[in-house]
């Protein structure tokens, strides 16, 4: 049984080591149509759930925008790969379904990027890493992938519409298109569709920019209580947590790996930027943000190969949150969803697809199983428990399926 404790960095990393790895990192950094397209690759999670937050929960368009360009620019200066930044989705869609408050959702944010940080500066997230067998990483692989897929066809099919500028039509039209345009160097799918998303809106909604203009929007301190901690810890942090250690740290990681052999992201380095980011952007009216395997694994298949595709991502994104946050959301909140789910769709693909070299018969069982479970319950948490207690009676020869071969023979 294989384990991942090869892709983590033992030695103390020196503030001059970082300032070498942010340098070469800039070196590195490419800004062309496919980088471009890239960066799209995540907006299928990204514009549903911060839209939804901004009209449901009162959440500050332009702070959202702002600090998640921010930590855009951050993470492609620090690891040099295009990892997304994207919403914790547990808070999300609890925060949208329940209606909660802003500062529930801020103080829910602060709770679960307060544990993951301990976890990180404590190296506990190191031990955890180094114990969780691969075949359990590429169930929970495989397990949110599938679940992204099914998603992403969700948002297409409940348009309720066959034909029109969104539509079923347009779903399929869209995810042709991107198979025909898959290795085009000239016409990045994501591109294209994102293109034409912006055409169907304008034609669906042609008044929508009567009354543009622009308005700053500048961060302001938000004052929590204890009333706010204690219920968005136990109405969101909670589902939260498992979430993000598992996908947000643990499995994004692996699939750095998987995708960029030589640059692959340290669980410590990932699990401090994950606290970070929220430790100071909640206070601030941030949306509580994460770093999420989907989002790598959409960013990647749509093109992106550096830190640069998140890079001119992060500044777009800084500038419509400082200059046009509220318009921003009305725009976004009328933006094909039957667009936005073909792109889902193809990131939930890219991340399940990483399973596909899982070779032994107990590995497939573990992963096939983890997979199944999380599916069945929409929980990441009962996946990674069961899948992980099979994993170790296998280990431990408690339990056997491989022998089942030889018998047959």
């Amino acid at each position: 049984m294989v384990f991942l404790f090869n892709h983590t960095l033992d030695n103390y990393i020196t503030p001059n080591m970082w300032i070498k790895d942010i340098l070469n990192n800039i070196k590195s950094f490419r800004f062309n149509r496919h980088e471009f397209a890239g960066a799209l690759g995540d907006m299928g999670t990204f514009i549903p759930i911060l839209v939804g937050m901004v009209t449901v929960c009162g959440l500050n368009a332009g702070s959202a925008l702002f600090f998640s360009g921010l930590f855009n620019l951050i993470s492609g200066l620090i690891f040099g790969i295009p990892i997304a930044v994207q919403p914790m989705k547990a808070i999300g869609i609890i925060a949208i379904n329940e209606g909660l408050t802003l500062n529930e959702i801020l103080a829910a944010g602060i709770v679960v990027s307060a544990i993951v940080f301990m976890l990180g500066v404590t190296n506990l997230i190191v031990f955890l890493n180094r114990h969780i067998p691969l075949s359990v990483i590429r169930g929970l692989q495989l397990g949110l992938g599938l679940l992204l897929i099914i998603k992403g066809i969700k948002m297409v099919t409940n348009t309720n519409t066959i034909f029109g500028l969104d539509s079923i039509a347009v779903g399929a039209f869209c995810g042709l298109l991107v198979l025909f345009l898959f290795f085009s160097k000239k016409f990045p799918g994501a591109l294209v569709i994102f293109a034409i998303g912006f055409i169907f809106l304008f034609l669906r909604t042609p008044d929508i920019l009567k009354g543009f203009s622009y308005e700053l929007s500048i961060p302001k301190f938000v004052a929590l209580n204890a009333d706010d901690f204690i219920s968005g810890t136990f109405r969101a942090a909670i589902p939260q947590i498992p979430l993000t250690i598992l996908n947000s740290v643990i499995a994004v990681c692996a699939l750095s790996w998987d995708l960029f052999p030589k640059k692959g992201a340290d669980v410590r380095r990932v699990s401090t930027s994950v606290g970070l980011m929220n430790l100071i952007g909640c206070w601030f009216g941030a949306m509580p943000m994460c770093h999420g395997a989907g989002g790598l694994a959409g960013q990647y298949s749509f093109g992106a190969r550096t830190g640069g595709s998140i890079a001119i991502l992060g500044i777009v994104k800084m500038i419509i949150g400082f200059f046009f946050g509220a318009y921003a959301i009305k725009l976004l909140s009328v933006y094909p969803l039957s667009v936005l789910g073909v792109l889902l769709t193809f990131s939930g693909m890219e991340l399940a697809m990483t399973s596909r070299d899982t070779k032994t018969r107990s590995d497939m069982f573990v992963m096939l199983l983890t997979a199944a479970v999380i599916i069945a319950f929409h929980s990441t948490a009962i996946g990674f428990i069961v899948g992980l207690a099979i994993a170790y009676l296998f280990l431990y020869g408690i339990v056997k399926i491989e022998k089942l071969d030889k018998d047959i023979e």
